[in-house]
């Protein structure tokens, strides 16, 4: 893709994420437009090509990028021994991860409705990659008898739900220190489980 002379990509291609990324929170995909991210980034409208093929290219490259993210840094988590210990660790890192990063889990829970069908696909199959992680510790957990779960599948969507809830109401400098709202939705899931 040819680049505006004078240019420069490593710094005008992140700008032009970040502002998208600001914008789609703010007002949603469908009423951004690509003007509106250029004006933000202070290029012209045409340029923003050289950075993205299209709108819809721009969002399905933010939703990727971050689960790309989570995943890679679950992975690069210590392992635990035992399912309980997993499973706490699992709840620390999903709200200490998510926290940090509340426009992008905005937008990849509300826009996942504006990403074409083959978009869609490949970030759900991502999502449930990162689902199936907590499945496999819950799934653990009813073998060894650490956990009392019906349905382990039912199981892992509504912690996760209940965990990305987070983003909705935390603030830094409130009430209680990301901390101890880690271990009060540690306690809270440890009991929603039967452990």
């Amino acid at each position: 893709m040819a680049r505006t002379q004078g240019s420069h990509s490593d710094i005008t291609g992140p700008k032009v994420r970040d502002a998208a990324l600001r914008l789609f929170a703010r007002h949603g995909f469908a009423a951004v437009s690509m003007r509106q991210i250029a004006g933000e980034v202070g290029v012209q409208a045409g340029a923003l090509y050289n950075y993205t093929p299209d709108k819809q290219s721009l969002l399905f490259s933010l939703l990727k990028g971050h689960m790309d993210d989570l995943l890679a840094a679950w992975a690069a988590e210590p392992t635990a021994g035992d399912p309980v210990e997993s499973l706490a660790r699992f709840t620390r890192f999903h709200i200490r991860f998510n926290i940090e990063r509340p426009e992008a889990i905005f937008i990849s829970y509300m826009e996942l409705r504006n990403l074409a069908p083959e978009n869609f696909a490949v970030i759900e199959k991502q999502r449930r990659a990162y689902e199936d992680e907590l499945e496999a510790i819950l799934r653990a957990g009813v073998a060894q008898g650490c956990f009392e779960v019906p349905d382990p599948k039912i199981a892992t969507l509504a912690v996760i739900a209940m965990l990305t809830g987070v983003n909705t109401w935390y603030r830094a400098g409130g009430r209680l220190s990301l901390d101890e709202v880690q271990q009060i939705y540690w306690d809270m899931v440890r009991r929603a489980v039967g452990a």
